[in-house]
């Protein structure tokens, strides 16, 4: 997941930030851990977004054919008997 690839590297930078010395140089490394720990939790969202979307995905399809079978065996009726939905008879 590339949400856990951009906490490690804010961790590695806010680790490598504690041991410097140079508090310019470790301000620098904690604003770029910080920027990397947004990017992870875009990357979360995203993630989250993903899959919530790949497990309705075959939810959506199973009942769109639940649907779409009885209306199909009406019209096949219809048509094997020779005439028309009872809606068509205007």
């Amino acid at each position: 997941m590339v949400s856990k690839k951009y906490l490690e590297v804010a961790r590695t930078l806010l680790r490598a930030a504690q041991n410097m010395t140079d508090r310019r140089i470790a301000g620098q490394l904690k604003a770029l851990a910080e920027g990397y720990e947004q990017r992870a939790e875009r990357a979360a969202h995203a993630d989250a977004a993903k899959a919530l979307a790949r497990s309705a995905a075959p939810g959506e399809r199973e009942q769109s054919d639940r649907f779409a079978r009885p209306l199909a065996s009406v019209d096949d009726h219809h048509q094997a008997k020779g005439g028309h939905p009872p809606f068509d008879v205007l």
